[in-house]
């Protein structure tokens, strides 16, 4: 019998999600309008997202998508229809709602292989207009997102779990079985912060990343903070930094698998010169990493991370970004994402920024926005402006 999260849990995800994630941290108004994007093999945890929409006098606008039809799409669709943007509808869209919750659930973790990884970001691309609306109204602070996981037993197959074990990672990750699962949330929040508020007063000019196979600056830039804890991801152990991505320089080994546009890629590798992907090797999926790359400005980091491993309550791989980024284990980890910068890194208000302003400052735009993870044992570096230097993280743990 296939195992399924009792209605207790799915009532206490919910309500983190909802009550909690959105609005960073506060939870949805009377009133506000949340976009419930779920497939369907999660239909269960939609119904109780409904739910709590409706009890926090919200309006829920549900997309709800069926499984397994992304392959022939991709299968089917000429030039056109894969470039095509349903202007209309998405830009009614963003200017409806307030907040989105979006739901990952695969029931086919490598529906895409073999497609042509051209098809796949050409409709990628196709999208950026939509992803640059909603970034103008998040940064105006008139819009909030969040995502969480829904586990399928393919999903457990793939990283070869059994689907109430995999789930057991996705209920002890977001602290489903607490009485109230937000306040712990909250309580987490706090104590990361403290870490978040010692590196912003460290003053950062650059840091430094040494590991196994890996020798990587990484230059933090001027009107920078660190982010986290803000419900944008549930789980989320991580903080992270938008750099300024001209100055990204040498070599980083990636050591998790990484499952992106329905394909795989093992083992990435990238070597960063004047801030621009200069190499990229994998040793399965090379030629998906490199038709990423190739998008605009996807050659180039829009976010550095670290998770500290006293505080991540995710032990396995699960297969998924949003988990994956956020391990402890040993060591913790470190990731990059390639593509687009977070603007609320900024330390001013983003919605009087103009884009020759954000371009200036080195903070990049693509559609694309792709997290890759090592969890190696890494020092971490940070040299100050002030011309001093500091090891901020060794042994899979914050050192400030």
């Amino acid at each position: 019998m296939s195992y399924q999260p009792s209605e207790e849990i799915l009532e206490k995800y919910a309500d983190v999600m909802i009550n909690f994630a959105l609005n960073s941290g506060e939870g949805v108004k009377p009133g506000e309008v949340v976009q419930l994007r779920v497939p369907e093999v999660a239909k269960p945890f939609l119904v109780a997202l409904r739910r709590a929409v409706l009890k926090a006098g919200a309006h829920p606008l549900v997309f709800f998508t069926p499984d397994d039809m992304a392959r022939e799409f991709f299968e089917l669709a000429n030039e056109e229809q894969l470039s095509f943007f349903a202007e209309k509808f998405h830009r009614g869209t963003v200017d409806q709602i307030d907040h989105t919750v979006a739901i990952l659930a695969e029931t086919n973790k490598k529906e895409l292989d073999g497609i042509d990884s051209k098809k796949i970001m050409t409709a990628q691309k196709a999208l950026k207009p939509y992803m640059d609306w909603r970034r103008a109204k998040e940064s105006a602070g008139k819009y909030t997102w969040t995502l969480a996981m829904w586990g399928t037993q393919q999903m457990a197959d793939e990283v070869g779990m059994s689907l109430e074990e995999y789930w057991e990672q996705i209920i002890e990750a977001c602290y489903l079985r607490e009485a109230k699962p937000a306040e712990k949330w909250k309580e987490l929040y706090e104590k990361l912060y403290s870490y978040k508020d010692k590196l912003d007063a460290l003053k950062i000019e650059k840091l430094h990343i040494e590991a196994e196979n890996t020798d990587l600056w990484v230059k933090l830039g001027d009107n920078r903070k660190w982010l986290g804890g803000s419900g944008r991801n549930i789980p989320s152990f991580e903080l992270f930094v938008s750099p300024d991505w001209r100055g990204t320089e040498g070599r980083i080994q990636f050591t998790e698998p990484l499952y992106r546009y329905g394909a795989l890629i093992e083992n990435a590798y990238l070597e960063f010169k004047d801030g621009v992907v200069v190499k990229a090797t994998a040793s399965k999926g090379e030629d998906l990493l490199k038709e990423m790359i190739a998008v605009e400005n996807a050659d180039k980091a829009g976010e550095f991370s670290l998770t500290d491993r006293r505080f991540s309550r995710i032990t396995k791989f699960m297969g998924e970004t949003l988990y994956d980024e956020n391990v402890g284990g040993e060591y913790g980890n470190t990731h990059i994402a390639v593509g687009s910068a977070y603007r609320d890194s900024y330390t001013g208000d983003p919605s009087s920024v103009s884009e020759k302003e954000w371009a200036e400052m080195g903070y990049n735009n693509s559609v694309v926005h792709t997290d890759i993870v090592a969890t190696s044992n890494r020092t971490v570096t940070a040299y100050l402006k002030d011309g001093s230097s500091q090891v901020i993280y060794r042994d899979g743990q914050f050192t400030v």
